[in-house]
Parts: C-alpha cells; structure tokens; sequence
C-alpha cells in the first residue's frame, strides 16, 4: 500500500491537516484525545482496501493549528469541520464515519446537523456524560480536572481525568497504562505535545455537550454505538449503553477498553468494517440488546 495523500483545508479559524487513502465510497475517521490522524495508521492502510478512507488532526490538535491560539472549543465547531471534509471528499454522496471518544462525540452532532451527508456513523464510547443520571459528579471530575490543570499542570491533571473515567471514579490512584505495541508507542510520545490543549479546552468543552436524543433517535437506524469489551461500567462506556438501550438499538463491543484503537489494532479495524456494514436483522445480532441497568 502506497502512502497517504496529504491535504490541507481551510476552516472557519483553523487550518485542517487531512490524509486520504485508498478507492471506493469516503470512510471519514475522527479521532478522540490528542492522536490525530496518526492514530489510525495500524488500521487505515487495511480499511482503504474497501473505502476512501480520510483521517486528519482536529482543529488545534498536532498539524492543525488554530488562527487564534486561544478560540474557545466547541462540538458544533469541530462537527463542521467534519462536514467540510465531507464536501470536499464526497460531494453529493453520504459518507461513512467513525469516531472515538471525543471523536464520537463529533460524529454524533454530525450526524444530527447533516443526516443527509451521513450514511452511516460508528460512534466508540462518546463520553457525553450529560445524558447520565449521575451527571452532576461527573461536571465534579471535570472542575477538578481543570483546577488541577491550573495549580499543577498537564500531566497530573491527565491522571485525575483518567482515574475518574474507571469504574470506581478514583481520582488518587489511576491504573498504570496498558503496555502499547512500538509502534503504537513512538504515536503516544509524538501526541504528548497536545495534552495542555486536550485537557483545558476539548474534555470541558466536549463533556458538557448535550446530544440531542429525540433526533438520534429518530436517526438510530444509521448509528451505530460501541464500547470496549474490557471497559463495562467505566465512565465513557455508560453513555453509550445508556443510548443504545433508549433508541432500541444494539451496543456493540470492540476489542480493548476506551484505547482499543492502540491496544488491539488490528482486531479494532476489522470491527470497524463489520460494524459499517448494514444492520443485521433482529435475532441475529452479534451483541445482544443492552439490557436495563447497563448503563448505571
């Protein structure tokens, strides 16, 4: 496989850094964190052999920089961008999306604003907690988050982030990382540069967002919402069960935890391309309905 062709678009106050691969119908990932397009390479290159597949680095993330450092994030923003990609790549045929995390949350205001230019979106574990019943500790964790950024800096305020997003909500004691793959490891290092943007300005900005639920609703039939296996009960695995439970809707599970994109490469990418295909019938789905209670 060739290498990507690089691209850049101009956006409403950002420069957007895009890579496309591959032929056939547009394949739009939107990654979550600070990984940027770089965080698909162990799958774009598997996924390209069926789609035109484009990744790029979100609005003031790695090679995307922002007109003015400072701007103020919003989903609607970013899901816009998403759009102009779109109308760039495909114009005047529905794409295909995936989104993770923070990415999934793109994908879904995405797929409200433009259904028509939306075919299918595969929405892994977006973390909109306001749709929680326990939302309120959950705006708790992201003011502490935030103070911590401010009187200690990044780092520690990425570990009271991750701590809080396990199954139990300590924010002391955060679980070590997961051992990554080299290659997944020298991505890592290069995506430490964004964490004081990731940490101030997305994870406030994108875990206050409110999804609009009556129109997802109405839309379910071409979302499609996953979560990790390994990540039950976890923070940004609750919403999404919670969602799927409410439309009707089957909850798939991809291998890994929340960084299954990392972790489990390969596996993650051909989950991906089973999960754009059509909805099975009912009886036959290879997950189950989420059950009541799944999501508290």
């Amino acid at each position: 496989m060739t290498g990507p062709t690089i691209g850049s678009l101009r956006v409403n106050g950002a420069t957007l850094h895009y890579e496309v691969r591959g032929r056939g119908p547009l394949l739009l990932l939107i990654p979550g964190g600070t990984g940027g397009a770089a965080s698909f390479d162990g799958i774009a290159d598997e996924l390209a052999a069926t789609y035109t597949v484009a990744a790029y680095d979100p609005r003031g993330l790695s090679r995307s920089p922002l007109d003015d450092a400072d701007a103020e994030q919003r989903v609607a923003e970013h899901a816009e961008d998403a759009f102009r990609l779109l109308e760039l790549l495909s114009p005047g045929e529905p794409a295909r999306v995936f989104g993770s995390s923070s990415g999934a949350i793109a994908a879904l205001h995405l797929l409200t604003a433009h259904p028509e230019r939306v075919e299918r979106v595969v929405a892994h574990e977006p973390p909109v907690v306001e749709v929680l019943p326990d939302a309120s500790e959950h705006r708790a964790l992201i003011a502490r988050v935030q103070e911590t950024f401010r009187t200690q800096g990044p780092m520690p305020a990425m570990a009271v982030f991750a701590a809080g997003l396990k199954k139990d909500g300590d924010t002391a004691e955060p679980a070590p990382a997961p051992e990554l793959p080299p290659e997944a490891a020298a991505r890592a290092e290069q995506t430490l540069a964004g964490l004081p943007f990731f940490v101030s300005r997305i994870v406030p900005a994108f875990m206050s967002y409110v999804p609009d639920l009556d129109r997802l609703a109405s839309l379910s039939d071409r979302l499609v919402l996953a979560c990790g296996q390994d990540s039950r009960g976890e923070l940004p695995y609750r919403p999404a069960a919670l969602m799927a439970e409410r439309f009707g809707t089957e909850l798939r599970h991809f291998p890994g935890g929340h960084i299954g994109l990392t972790t489990h490469s390969a596996e993650f990418g051909a989950a991906i391309e089973k999960a754009l295909r059509p909805h099975p019938s009912p009886g036959n789905a290879p997950c189950g309905r989420a059950m009541p209670g799944m999501a508290v």
